[in-house]
Protein backbone atom coordinates (compact mmCIF):
# COMPACT_ATOMS: atom_id res chain seq x y z
CA UNK A 1 0.00 0.00 0.00
CA UNK A 2 1.10 3.56 -1.06
CA UNK A 3 1.86 6.56 1.63
CA UNK A 4 -0.90 9.21 1.15
CA UNK A 5 -0.31 11.33 -2.20
CA UNK A 6 -2.04 15.06 -2.40
CA UNK A 7 -2.42 14.86 -5.93
CA UNK A 8 -6.35 13.28 -6.10
CA UNK A 9 -7.23 14.47 -9.45
CA UNK A 10 -8.89 11.62 -11.71
CA UNK A 11 -7.35 9.91 -14.92
CA UNK A 12 -8.75 11.24 -17.93
CA UNK A 13 -9.47 14.79 -16.39
CA UNK A 14 -9.15 17.39 -18.75
CA UNK A 15 -6.19 19.28 -18.30
CA UNK A 16 -5.89 21.45 -15.45
CA UNK A 17 -5.79 24.83 -17.47
CA UNK A 18 -9.13 24.04 -19.13
CA UNK A 19 -10.84 23.50 -15.74
CA UNK A 20 -11.28 27.14 -14.04
CA UNK A 21 -15.24 27.92 -14.25
CA UNK A 22 -15.31 31.20 -16.17
CA UNK A 23 -12.84 33.62 -17.55
CA UNK A 24 -13.76 37.07 -16.63
CA UNK A 25 -12.80 40.28 -17.51
CA UNK A 26 -10.36 41.92 -14.90
CA UNK A 27 -12.59 43.27 -12.30
CA UNK A 28 -15.65 41.28 -12.78
CA UNK A 29 -17.52 39.49 -10.32
CA UNK A 30 -18.96 36.26 -10.50
CA UNK A 31 -21.12 34.58 -8.02
CA UNK A 32 -20.93 30.84 -6.84
CA UNK A 33 -23.56 28.25 -5.17
CA UNK A 34 -21.62 25.56 -3.70
CA UNK A 35 -24.02 23.00 -2.32
CA UNK A 36 -24.12 20.07 -0.40
CA UNK A 37 -26.42 17.95 1.59
CA UNK A 38 -26.33 15.71 4.68
CA UNK A 39 -27.88 12.22 3.80
CA UNK A 40 -28.10 9.69 1.01
CA UNK A 41 -25.80 12.29 -1.05
CA UNK A 42 -22.30 12.25 1.35
CA UNK A 43 -20.63 9.48 1.88
CA UNK A 44 -18.13 9.95 4.58
CA UNK A 45 -19.64 13.36 5.10
CA UNK A 46 -17.03 14.01 2.42
CA UNK A 47 -19.07 16.77 0.60
CA UNK A 48 -20.87 18.43 3.71
CA UNK A 49 -17.22 18.32 5.26
CA UNK A 50 -15.66 20.55 2.93
CA UNK A 51 -18.02 23.11 1.99
CA UNK A 52 -17.89 23.69 6.27
CA UNK A 53 -14.21 23.46 6.12
CA UNK A 54 -14.41 26.48 3.10
CA UNK A 55 -17.21 28.18 4.77
CA UNK A 56 -15.08 28.26 8.10
CA UNK A 57 -11.92 29.19 6.17
CA UNK A 58 -13.54 32.47 3.99
CA UNK A 59 -15.40 33.57 6.79
CA UNK A 60 -19.10 33.02 5.41
CA UNK A 61 -21.73 34.76 6.84
CA UNK A 62 -25.47 33.67 7.16
CA UNK A 63 -27.38 35.80 4.65
CA UNK A 64 -30.62 33.19 4.67
CA UNK A 65 -32.28 29.68 5.99
CA UNK A 66 -35.49 27.50 4.89
CA UNK A 67 -37.88 26.94 7.00
CA UNK A 68 -37.20 23.23 8.18
CA UNK A 69 -41.01 22.70 9.28
CA UNK A 70 -42.21 22.53 5.84
CA UNK A 71 -39.70 19.81 4.48
CA UNK A 72 -38.49 17.55 7.04
CA UNK A 73 -40.10 14.50 9.32
CA UNK A 74 -38.70 14.79 12.53
CA UNK A 75 -39.01 11.47 13.67
CA UNK A 76 -36.66 10.54 10.43
CA UNK A 77 -34.48 13.62 10.64
CA UNK A 78 -34.70 14.39 14.78
CA UNK A 79 -33.56 17.64 16.14
CA UNK A 80 -30.98 17.71 18.93
CA UNK A 81 -30.42 18.99 22.05
CA UNK A 82 -27.13 20.88 22.20
CA UNK A 83 -25.78 23.32 24.84
CA UNK A 84 -24.88 26.42 24.58
CA UNK A 85 -21.75 28.69 25.58
CA UNK A 86 -23.64 29.67 28.93
CA UNK A 87 -24.68 26.31 29.53
CA UNK A 88 -27.67 26.76 28.51
CA UNK A 89 -29.67 23.57 26.80
CA UNK A 90 -31.09 24.70 23.30
CA UNK A 91 -33.12 22.24 20.44
CA UNK A 92 -31.09 22.47 17.41
CA UNK A 93 -33.52 21.73 14.29
CA UNK A 94 -32.81 20.33 11.04
CA UNK A 95 -32.54 22.97 8.21
CA UNK A 96 -30.85 24.66 5.15
CA UNK A 97 -28.64 27.52 6.11
CA UNK A 98 -27.47 29.68 3.39
CA UNK A 99 -23.98 31.66 3.74
CA UNK A 100 -21.91 34.14 1.77
CA UNK A 101 -18.32 34.60 1.54
CA UNK A 102 -15.65 36.36 -0.34
CA UNK A 103 -13.27 33.95 -2.09
CA UNK A 104 -9.51 35.81 -0.34
CA UNK A 105 -7.72 37.71 -3.46
CA UNK A 106 -10.32 36.34 -6.15
CA UNK A 107 -13.12 37.65 -7.66
CA UNK A 108 -15.01 35.19 -6.27
CA UNK A 109 -17.97 35.32 -4.62
CA UNK A 110 -19.47 32.10 -3.00
CA UNK A 111 -22.57 31.15 -1.90
CA UNK A 112 -22.74 28.23 0.74
CA UNK A 113 -25.66 25.87 0.66
CA UNK A 114 -25.63 23.73 3.60
CA UNK A 115 -28.19 20.94 4.85
CA UNK A 116 -29.69 17.88 5.60
CA UNK A 117 -31.51 16.65 2.35
CA UNK A 118 -35.19 17.34 3.06
CA UNK A 119 -38.02 14.51 3.15
CA UNK A 120 -41.10 15.81 1.46
CA UNK A 121 -41.75 18.61 -1.27
CA UNK A 122 -38.37 18.44 -2.80
CA UNK A 123 -39.54 20.63 -6.09
CA UNK A 124 -40.72 23.48 -3.97
CA UNK A 125 -37.43 22.94 -1.62
CA UNK A 126 -35.17 23.17 -4.92
CA UNK A 127 -37.63 26.21 -5.77
CA UNK A 128 -37.04 27.78 -2.63
CA UNK A 129 -33.32 27.54 -2.88
CA UNK A 130 -33.44 28.98 -6.62
CA UNK A 131 -35.32 31.80 -5.65
CA UNK A 132 -32.68 32.86 -3.04
CA UNK A 133 -30.04 32.05 -6.04
CA UNK A 134 -31.68 34.47 -7.94
CA UNK A 135 -32.32 36.87 -5.51
CA UNK A 136 -27.72 36.91 -4.51
CA UNK A 137 -27.48 37.00 -8.32
CA UNK A 138 -26.05 33.72 -8.52
CA UNK A 139 -24.06 32.65 -11.80
CA UNK A 140 -23.09 28.88 -11.39
CA UNK A 141 -24.05 26.19 -9.31
CA UNK A 142 -21.97 23.86 -8.07
CA UNK A 143 -23.51 20.48 -6.78
CA UNK A 144 -20.69 18.50 -4.14
CA UNK A 145 -21.56 15.18 -3.20
CA UNK A 146 -19.87 11.83 -2.18
CA UNK A 147 -20.63 8.16 -3.56
CA UNK A 148 -19.85 4.90 -1.73
CA UNK A 149 -17.48 2.84 -4.61
CA UNK A 150 -14.84 -0.02 -5.20
CA UNK A 151 -11.90 2.38 -4.58
CA UNK A 152 -9.08 1.71 -2.82
CA UNK A 153 -8.09 3.90 0.31
CA UNK A 154 -3.88 4.33 -0.81
CA UNK A 155 -4.57 5.86 -4.29
CA UNK A 156 -6.02 9.19 -5.27
CA UNK A 157 -9.45 9.49 -4.93
CA UNK A 158 -11.40 9.92 -7.98
CA UNK A 159 -13.26 12.89 -7.98
CA UNK A 160 -16.12 12.84 -11.02
CA UNK A 161 -16.90 16.13 -12.49
CA UNK A 162 -19.59 16.32 -15.23
CA UNK A 163 -22.74 18.55 -16.32
CA UNK A 164 -25.56 18.83 -18.26
CA UNK A 165 -25.18 21.89 -19.74
CA UNK A 166 -23.52 21.79 -22.91
CA UNK A 167 -21.98 25.12 -23.36
CA UNK A 168 -20.43 24.59 -19.75
CA UNK A 169 -19.44 20.63 -20.70
CA UNK A 170 -17.72 22.35 -23.96
CA UNK A 171 -15.86 24.97 -22.07
CA UNK A 172 -14.46 22.69 -19.08
CA UNK A 173 -14.27 19.05 -21.51
CA UNK A 174 -16.85 17.14 -19.58
CA UNK A 175 -18.81 14.48 -19.98
CA UNK A 176 -22.37 14.30 -19.21
CA UNK A 177 -23.37 12.02 -16.37
CA UNK A 178 -24.20 8.08 -17.04
CA UNK A 179 -25.91 7.71 -14.26
CA UNK A 180 -29.60 6.14 -14.24
CA UNK A 181 -30.92 4.64 -11.31
CA UNK A 182 -32.46 6.45 -7.87
CA UNK A 183 -31.34 9.97 -7.38
CA UNK A 184 -31.34 12.32 -4.22
CA UNK A 185 -31.97 16.46 -3.56
CA UNK A 186 -28.33 17.06 -5.38
CA UNK A 187 -29.49 15.33 -8.60
CA UNK A 188 -32.98 17.10 -8.36
CA UNK A 189 -31.43 20.54 -7.43
CA UNK A 190 -29.13 20.20 -10.75
CA UNK A 191 -32.25 19.50 -13.15
CA UNK A 192 -34.12 22.53 -11.34
CA UNK A 193 -31.13 24.77 -11.91
CA UNK A 194 -30.48 23.71 -15.18
CA UNK A 195 -34.19 24.06 -16.24
CA UNK A 196 -33.77 28.23 -14.81
CA UNK A 197 -30.80 28.49 -16.82
CA UNK A 198 -28.09 28.47 -14.32
CA UNK A 199 -25.22 26.52 -15.48
CA UNK A 200 -24.73 24.08 -13.36
CA UNK A 201 -22.30 21.40 -12.60
CA UNK A 202 -21.81 18.38 -10.23
CA UNK A 203 -18.56 17.26 -8.00
CA UNK A 204 -18.96 13.38 -6.94
CA UNK A 205 -15.71 12.07 -4.90
CA UNK A 206 -15.75 8.00 -4.63
CA UNK A 207 -14.99 7.39 -0.95
CA UNK A 208 -13.91 3.21 -0.36
CA UNK A 209 -16.56 1.43 0.60
CA UNK A 210 -15.04 -0.41 3.01
CA UNK A 211 -14.01 2.76 5.34
CA UNK A 212 -17.57 4.48 4.71
CA UNK A 213 -17.69 6.09 8.02
CA UNK A 214 -17.18 9.95 8.56
CA UNK A 215 -14.88 11.64 8.72
CA UNK A 216 -13.11 10.80 5.33
CA UNK A 217 -10.41 13.69 5.35
CA UNK A 218 -9.21 11.97 1.88
CA UNK A 219 -12.32 12.27 -0.17
CA UNK A 220 -12.81 15.31 1.62
CA UNK A 221 -9.43 17.04 0.47
CA UNK A 222 -10.09 15.45 -2.87
CA UNK A 223 -13.24 17.52 -3.62
CA UNK A 224 -11.50 20.86 -2.38
CA UNK A 225 -8.54 20.54 -4.84
CA UNK A 226 -11.39 20.03 -7.08
CA UNK A 227 -12.80 23.12 -6.20
CA UNK A 228 -9.67 24.96 -6.24
CA UNK A 229 -9.33 24.06 -9.71
CA UNK A 230 -12.41 25.33 -11.15
CA UNK A 231 -12.65 28.50 -9.05
CA UNK A 232 -9.07 29.38 -9.12
CA UNK A 233 -8.78 30.18 -5.96
CA UNK A 234 -5.71 29.06 -3.87
CA UNK A 235 -6.28 27.27 -0.48
CA UNK A 236 -4.76 26.05 2.59
CA UNK A 237 -5.25 22.43 3.09
CA UNK A 238 -2.05 21.86 5.16
CA UNK A 239 -3.72 20.75 8.07
CA UNK A 240 -6.70 18.41 6.15
CA UNK A 241 -3.64 17.15 4.01
CA UNK A 242 -1.65 15.68 7.36
CA UNK A 243 -5.31 14.61 8.83
CA UNK A 244 -5.68 12.73 5.43
CA UNK A 245 -2.58 11.03 5.39
CA UNK A 246 -3.24 10.44 9.29
CA UNK A 247 -6.33 8.53 8.05
CA UNK A 248 -4.47 6.31 4.87
CA UNK A 249 -1.84 5.51 7.67
CA UNK A 250 -4.74 4.23 10.53
CA UNK A 251 -7.01 2.48 7.67
CA UNK A 252 -3.36 0.48 6.28
CA UNK A 253 -3.09 -0.59 10.16
CA UNK A 254 -6.48 -1.95 10.12
CA UNK A 255 -6.10 -3.93 7.03
CA UNK A 256 -2.89 -5.77 7.98
CA UNK A 257 -4.77 -6.78 10.64
CA UNK A 258 -7.23 -8.36 8.58
CA UNK A 259 -5.98 -10.81 5.63
CA UNK A 260 -9.30 -10.97 4.17
CA UNK A 261 -9.32 -6.87 3.61
CA UNK A 262 -5.57 -6.79 2.98
CA UNK A 263 -6.23 -9.05 0.07
CA UNK A 264 -9.21 -6.98 -1.32
CA UNK A 265 -7.43 -3.69 -0.66
CA UNK A 266 -4.76 -5.23 -3.04
CA UNK A 267 -7.23 -6.71 -5.22
CA UNK A 268 -8.38 -2.76 -5.70
CA UNK A 269 -4.85 -1.99 -5.92
CA UNK A 270 -3.67 -4.04 -8.78
CA UNK A 271 -7.36 -2.59 -10.81
CA UNK A 272 -6.73 0.94 -10.28
CA UNK A 273 -2.97 0.65 -11.19
CA UNK A 274 -3.82 -1.09 -14.50
CA UNK A 275 -6.57 1.16 -15.62
CA UNK A 276 -4.78 4.12 -14.94
CA UNK A 277 -1.55 2.76 -17.21
CA UNK A 278 -2.46 4.54 -20.21
CA UNK A 279 -2.67 7.65 -18.31
CA UNK A 280 1.22 7.30 -18.05
CA UNK A 281 1.69 9.91 -21.00
CA UNK A 282 3.46 12.75 -22.11
CA UNK A 283 1.04 15.30 -21.53
CA UNK A 284 -0.55 13.70 -18.26
CA UNK A 285 3.63 13.45 -16.64
CA UNK A 286 4.00 17.05 -18.08
CA UNK A 287 0.31 18.03 -16.23
CA UNK A 288 1.09 16.59 -12.94
CA UNK A 289 4.52 18.62 -13.29
CA UNK A 290 2.79 21.74 -13.75
CA UNK A 291 0.19 21.06 -10.85
CA UNK A 292 3.46 20.40 -8.39
CA UNK A 293 5.12 23.49 -9.35
CA UNK A 294 1.84 25.67 -8.80
CA UNK A 295 1.41 24.22 -5.26
CA UNK A 296 5.38 24.15 -4.22
CA UNK A 297 4.86 28.20 -5.35
CA UNK A 298 1.63 28.60 -2.99
CA UNK A 299 3.87 27.32 -0.05
CA UNK A 300 6.53 29.88 -0.66
CA UNK A 301 6.26 32.61 1.93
Amino acid sequence: MNSFDGDTTEPGAAPEQDQFLLPVADGERITVMLAAFEGWNDAGEAASDSLRYLNKAWGGKKVASIDADEYYDFQFTRPTVRRNAAGERKIKWPSTRIYKAAAPDSNVDVIFVQGIEPSYKWRAYTAELLVHAEALKVDYVVLVGALLADVPHSRPIPVSTSSDDPQLRERLNLEPSQYEGPVGIVGVLSEVALLAGIPTLSLWAAVPHYVAQAPSPKAQLALLNRVEELLQVPLDTHELAEEAAAWERGVDELATEDPEIAAYVRQLEEAKDTADLPEASGESIAREFERYLKRRGRDKP
